[in-house]
């Protein structure tokens, strides 16, 4: 997805949600180390901004939310939003009046999933980590899977 739009898009923003989150078994990483996986494999090519839960679930509310905060980190509207093709997603950008924003779609072409791969961490399966990340990041596994092993039980969060 992210390919996709470093090719197709002048500007690339990376909104990381949940980004107060951290340290639960559900988000065991920081803001800042999803920031530096990022960095570490895109570079440059994408700029990268913190994107906060607000609390009001999947529509257009939240769709509204991430539209304002393109608009405060870029100063104007985005011309093309890229995500992924979940059912949930679809209604996210319907409230926006006059406002016209072409929206794509990627369909997963791999599947696995963050509860997968916090998995391949508890079970130390650095072969099947390695299956589904980019080798950029093969060298971070013992770091990653510390903060898992770390978050395994936890429920609450530690904010940014």
């Amino acid at each position: 997805m992210v390919r996709k739009a470093v090719g197709l898009c002048d500007q690339v923003g990376l909104f990381v949600g949940s980004s107060q989150e951290s340290g639960t078994f559900k988000n065991p990483f920081t803001y800042e180390t999803r920031e530096k996986i990022i960095r570490t494999v895109f570079g440059d090519s994408v700029k990268i901004f913190p994107l906060p839960d607000i609390g009001v679930g999947n529509n257009s509310k939240w769709g509204d939310y991430v539209l304002q905060n393109v608009l405060d980190r870029f100063g104007r509207s985005p011309d093309l939003l890229i995500s992924g093709k979940e059912e949930r997603r679809i209604d996210w950008f319907d409230s926006v009046a006059g406002l016209r924003v072409a929206e794509l779609y990627i369909p997963k072409t791999i599947e696995i999933s963050a509860s997968q791969m916090r998995e391949y961490f508890l079970r130390n399966d650095e072969e099947a980590y390695r299956k589904y990340t980019n080798p950029l990041l093969w060298d971070r596994f013992s770091d990653l899977r510390a903060a898992v092993l770390a978050a395994k039980n936890e429920l609450h969060t530690s904010s940014i």
